[in-house]
């Protein structure tokens, strides 16, 4: 059956709801006040919480706002009170609780407010990893400023990057609320008449130009056509240089000025690594929350180690470092070991990451010395002592050429 929390100061209540709620066939956990609350919901997500107003650290309001401002508030929550208003049952309701039950509680009414919520809570889905949930550095702040701006606008957005950025992501940013969301995936093998009226007023994502076929290219080409008339915002990607695209695979020429009516850059992961930490946690507790593994932490430690290895493969490595490292940890809380015994399956070789042979000169050259060094720092698991050993040139002659190509080490001593 299911999982439930009571949040209860009073001992005899928690007691009583706990008898009542096993004999129902539900697992219950049980928590004296909001302290003990928090450290139960950081641990996994219950199915339903039935949660006290009054308590001696902080009322049980409070901790509804902080588990709504901290993206934890996806599971159903009943409020108790036996001293509750009705200006007190309408801001919980407001900021999230499902129901409110007055204390002291009929039987029938406390199993049917159950029955009812865990109900309602199987079709609330765990909102999906958002850049407007994380990102504190400069950059990061600012380019979702520069996304909020334009979002409102219908001009067709071409966002450039590396592989691995993971595209949708910041294209969820420029979505309105509950407005359509097509996958050009699916859409563009069959661009009718009826897909344009489901895509009207929303967006039609293409998550990578250079994937598309020429008949796709064609139905896109239908979409573009018409984007204005029917509110479509056409967002896509490619991590290919768009000349390229046009001049030497034949991507169509007119279609690619169309989409590029506003040209944006998605950073690479290494571009803002003080971003990482936060990142990785909120990878981490969406995978417990959806119990695709045990309850896990990361170790500051663990952090750091991902924090400072360079990520040739971005988001989309980092996120699978993440997964890997919930599955095969041996202890709830994951450690700096743990981490630097998955990172270097991340480090790619030259060949791997598909260098260019039509680049300029400098710019392949640039590429083959960052995946170079990326390789041999992640080797070395971030010891810049190690890599100027192997690599043969000088330590601070290194560091220069580190800094040079936008690498960045935690470890400068073994």
């Amino acid at each position: 059956m299911a999982q439930i929390l009571v949040v209860d100061d009073e001992v005899g209540i928690r007691e009583l709801l706990s008898e009542i709620l096993s004999d129902e066939g539900h697992s219950v956990q049980l928590a004296e006040n909001a302290t003990a609350a928090r450290s139960l919901r950081a641990r996994g997500r219950p199915d339903l919480v039935l949660l006290d107003i009054w308590m001696p650290d902080a009322d049980g309001i409070t901790l509804l706002k902080e588990w709504a401002t901290g993206g934890q508030l996806n599971m159903p929550v009943i409020m108790m009170s036996g001293h509750g208003t009705i200006d007190t049952a309408v801001e919980a309701t407001r900021i999230g609780a499902m129901d409110f039950l007055e204390k002291p509680i009929a039987l029938q009414k406390l199993l049917a407010t159950v029955k009812r919520a865990l109900r309602a809570g199987e079709s609330r889905a765990l909102p999906p990893l958002s850049i407007a949930n994380f990102g504190r550095s400069a950059g990061l702040t600012e380019l979702k400023k520069r996304l909020a701006r334009i979002s409102a606008a219908g001009t067709a957005v071409l966002m450039r990057g590396e592989k691995g950025v993971m595209p949708e992501l910041y294209a969820r940013y420029l979505q309105q609320p509950n407005t359509p969301w097509i996958d050009a995936a699916h859409a563009l093998n069959d661009a009718s008449q009826d897909l344009l009226q489901q895509a009207a007023g929303g967006v039609l994502f293409v998550e990578e130009l250079a994937a598309l076929s020429k008949n796709q290219q064609k139905h896109l080409a239908f979409f573009a056509a018409r984007a204005e008339k029917i509110s479509i915002r056409l967002v896509s990607f490619t991590a290919e240089e768009p000349r390229r695209l046009v001049e030497s695979q034949g991507f169509d020429a007119v279609l690619m000025q169309a989409l590029a009516g506003i040209v944006i850059a998605l950073p690479a992961l290494r571009e803002h690594p003080e971003d990482i930490p936060e990142i990785a946690s909120l990878m981490l507790a969406q995978l417990v929350e959806t119990r695709f593994c045990p309850p896990r932490n990361f170790s500051t430690g663990a952090l750091n180690v991902l924090r400072y290895f360079s990520w040739p493969g971005n988001l989309e490595d980092l996120a699978a470092a993440v997964r890997t490292l919930a599955l095969t940890s041996l202890e709830e809380e994951i450690g700096a070991g743990d981490a630097e015994r998955v990172v270097p399956q991340f480090a790619r070789r030259a060949a791997e990451v598909g260098l260019s042979l039509d680049l300029p000169l400098r710019e392949a050259r640039e590429a083959f010395e960052r995946n170079y060094f990326e390789h041999h720092l992640a080797q070395a698991n971030g010891s810049v002592a190690r890599v100027a050993e192997r690599s043969g040139l000088e330590r601070t002659h290194l560091y220069r050429k580190l800094k040079a190509l936008g690498i960045l080490t935690g470890r400068k001593e073994d």
